[in-house]
């Protein structure tokens, strides 16, 4: 199989079981409504690996543009194929987003509370700020790529890997997720956004694209600095774009926290 293929149909896979356990949770008159967040951070969890099982050995299975780069920036990727895998992955998520739309039919329109809805496709900021809320996503990610390269620094029994990533995730759903939502994964949170914007929802309210540059953003800078971070660290390869790196997550901090600052004081 293509790989490019691979990397839509894996994050396809991740997007129907983790947007579905969402909808299965939030939307109403199903009969998982109100499971809550220990069957939305194992739904995930469980669609990353069945989504990694499914084409890891094509294409390596990132599935996340953080990955991605994480990885290459680590001196584990080819550069030159960044640009198709992160694209393959928002055309994939955009595609696992519309088939949760297919499968949850009838529920979008006995479902009133726009929010639930808009959650089942991207994420949101339980306390909206900016500062944190991109702290949030760099420090969710920077765990993420550290948690790959360390698992992968370690002999598993065969096939046992895809399931300790989606443990991996699990464990920061657990731990971290309460803030934003832990996309952790600018294509997953992209993706789908896109997907709740041009589908015909019934009753959708709007796709929050104020928000959505901070889980695009954070991820990014939280996975590129993951691997950096792994490279220079515990395998001792001292590159300059690790400090590079650093400078830029401080700065956009910065810049997110004098946003805040802004909005603060109009309010007052």
């Amino acid at each position: 199989m293509n790989e490019y293929i691979a990397e839509v149909i894996g994050t396809a896979i991740l997007i129907l079981f983790g947007g579905g356990v969402v909808a299965n949770v939030s939307l109403k008159k199903s009969l998982a409504e109100g499971a809550g967040w220990v069957a939305i951070a194992f739904g995930w969890g469980l669609g990353v690996a069945m989504g990694v099982y499914a084409v890891g050995q094509f294409s390596g299975a990132h599935l996340n543009p953080a990955v991605t780069l994480g990885l290459a920036f680590n001196g584990d990727f080819e550069w030159l194929k960044v640009p198709g895998y992160i694209v393959a992955q928002i055309i994939g998520a955009f595609i696992g987003a519309v088939l949760v739309w297919l499968h949850f039919l009838p529920h979008w329109k006995v479902t009133e509370d726009q929010g639930a809805k808009l959650g089942v496709f991207s994420t949101g900021p339980a306390i909206p700020h900016n500062f944190s809320n991109l702290l949030s996503e760099i420090i969710g990610t920077f765990i993420l790529v550290l948690g790959i390269l360390f698992i992968g620094a370690n002999d598993f029994t065969e096939g046992l890997n895809p399931f300790i990533v989606g443990m991996l995730i699990v464990a920061i759903g657990f731990s971290l997720g309460g803030t934003t939502g832990y996309a952790i994964n600018p294509a997953r949170d992209l993706g789908p956004r896109i997907a709740h914007f041009v589908l015909p929802i019934s009753g959708k309210g709007n796709s929050n694209w104020g928000y959505s540059w901070i889980p695009i953003l954070g991820p990014v800078l939280g996975g590129s600095f993951g691997g950096l971070f792994y490279r220079y660290i515990f395998s001792g390869e001292l590159h300059i774009m690790f400090w590079i790196m650093a400078a830029v997550v401080l700065l956009c901090l910065f810049a997110a926290h004098l946003v805040d600052k802004k909005k603060t004081s109009l309010i007052q």
